[in-house]
């Protein structure tokens, strides 16, 4: 039944905040109940500084103020930095410091240290070179879901010695139930993930972070290298956008209410800056914008069903989804404000004579049509319901009149796709997006009124299913049909889980895309790995 959501209702749930302490004695994963609970993290990185994280719960749990070093070296001989910040139950025990006045491009070691003596872990990190540099790479994630699979990718990435800069294109965390359909429920309870239902108050969030940081290979990883993160939807609610999410109902209370725990639950747990979205400079190779595509400014998100509302002939409604609600100038990904930022400092930043320029995004940029559906796409043996056969062939004509499934992703939005490119292509940038939310792996070029502009290398998740959920069948009969469909789509993978490393050099950016397993077991083995690059002023991929 709907809930009625009064004045008196909304104060108390404000005032619920700070007694989140009252849950620090819940047993959440692996983690400690006292002490330094989470390890350490680092993150936001610029050449003088960084944001350094931890997470310190006092016996008697009230605020602590823990000191903080920052060193040169590993035995902290040779020290950069002191300071102090403060672990209190209003922010969940998480505790910030950002440290400034640190040389660009070097190695660093930190620690907190509590007023009993006892001290966290210590972490390594790394600030963003300054001037003229030859190489850099970049660790890319995506879409870890804690009930679908291990996180293998991460633990394999955190043993790494080659990596500059890990960045997180969102779903770090996942709002829903741990019964979700594509959950496996031994991994759910080994991993004790809480709560158990769908997040939507902030106590909820929070415990569903502590329960993710709990894992030893995500605490790796932080503990190893800095990291850019950023929201998709999944840390607020599946499909979201400026004012609701396609998971979110009238009995979950009001939207803005849940939007706002999700995003500050994040900023908690997450080694950020508050900045919405930003750029980041690496000396003079690369300038990266971090953009904000889900709370916002995106438009609410059309659906095919619309097309199927309106009536009548459907390829005449078809015609008119597309020349009508589809095309509309006005629907947007990033706002009015976040488009005319990027395009500044796109300008900016091929005038001031950088080599690249990166977009770290969340959703799919490149257009994306589905194939015909074959019998080669489903196991043997199986074959879609009567239901899913109408889909097909409704998604078959879609297909055959331009119009994409993924509404979701850019291709919901090919206005503001165009501003976008197109001030790439005014600017003469050399572009590379990185893109995650898919699950799966696509290498395409970009084009601007069919001209290229730029490449996209879109990530595999960390452990959340991709389209083998739906098609169990060859996974390289489907690749081919996808790549057969789409002539922007150079290649991709649909069935295997990982991460990407993105190597930036001053002739050429490279993406290698690792294979490993996650579903049943622990395991860093990578059992395949491919790799495709741009030359700069190329704006196209090879292998």
């Amino acid at each position: 039944m709907p809930v009625l959501w009064d004045r008196r209702t909304l104060l108390r749930a404000a005032a619920l905040a700070p007694a989140v302490s009252l849950l620090a004695p819940m047993r959440l994963g692996a983690a400690p109940l006292a002490g330094f609970t989470h390890s350490v993290a680092s993150g936001d990185p610029t050449r003088d500084s960084i944001v350094l994280w931890t997470r310190f719960i006092a016996a008697e749990g009230g605020e602590t103020t823990l000191a903080v070093e920052v060193a040169e070296d590993d035995r902290f001989k040779r020290i950069a930095a002191r300071g102090t910040t403060t672990a209190s139950p209003i922010n969940d025990h998480c505790a910030h410091a950002r440290p400034a006045g640190l040389k660009p491009g070097r190695w660093y070691y930190y620690r907190f240290t509590a007023p009993d003596g006892s001290m966290s872990p210590v972490g390594r990190t790394r600030t963003l070179p300054a001037g003229s540099i030859e190489s850099f790479r970049i660790g890319v994630f995506s879409c870890a879901n804690a009930t679908s699979g291990w996180f293998n990718a991460y633990a394999h990435a955190a043993t790494r010695e080659d990596i500059d800069l890990i960045v997180h294109l969102g779903d770090y965390i996942y709002e829903s139930p741990t019964d979700r359909s594509d959950a496996i429920p031994a991994l759910a309870k080994a991993r004790e993930i809480a709560p158990t239902g769908e997040t939507i108050s902030l106590i909820d969030y929070r415990l569903r972070y502590a329960s993710y940081r709990a894992d030893p290979a995500l605490q790796e990883l932080h503990r190893r290298f800095p990291m850019i993160t950023m929201w998709d939807d999944h840390e607020t609610a599946n499909n979201s956008w400026t004012n609701g999410a396609k998971n979110h109902g009238p009995e979950d209370g009001p939207w803005e209410i849940r939007k706002a725990a999700g995003i500050r639950a994040f900023r908690e747990w997450l080694p950020m800056a508050n900045a919405d979205y930003a750029s980041y400079q690496i000396g003079d190779l690369a300038t990266m914008f971090r953009l904000e595509t889900r709370l916002i400014g995106r438009t609410k998100q059309l659906e095919l069903s619309e097309i199927l509302r309106a009536g009548g002939d459907p390829r005449a409604a078809a015609e008119a989804f597309r020349k009508g609600p589809l095309a509309d100038p006005a629907r947007t990904m990033m706002g009015a404000a976040q488009e005319q930022w990027l395009r500044d400092g796109i300008a900016r930043s091929t005038r001031d004579g950088t080599r690249w320029q990166i977009l770290a995004q969340q959703t799919v940029m490149a257009p994306l049509l589905l194939p015909t559906v074959k019998p080669s796409w489903y196991a043997p043996n199986v074959a879609p319901a009567p239901k899913a056969e109408a889909e097909l062939r409704f998604a078959a004509m879609l297909t055959q009149m331009g119009i994409p499934e993924g509404l979701d992703r850019w291709d919901g939005y090919p206005a503001a796709r165009d501003r976008l490119l197109g001030s790439a292509a005014q600017a003469k940038a050399n572009l590379v997006v990185l893109s995650g939310d898919s699950h799966n792996a696509w290498a395409s070029d970009l084009v601007h009124d069919g001209k290229p502009v730029g490449v996209e290398f879109a990530g595999h998740s960390v452990s959340s299913f991709g389209i083998d959920k739906r098609f169990g069948g060859d996974p390289k009969a489907i690749a081919a049909d996808f790549t057969a469909t789409n002539p922007l789509l150079k290649w991709c993978d649909t069935s295997r889980r990982g991460y990407m490393v993105v190597n930036l050099t001053r002739s050429a950016a490279s993406n290698e895309w690792l294979f490993l397993p996650s579903l049943t077991t622990r395991s860093t083995e990578v059992f395949d790995r491919t790799t495709f690059k741009t030359e700069r002023r190329s704006q196209r991929l090879s292998s």
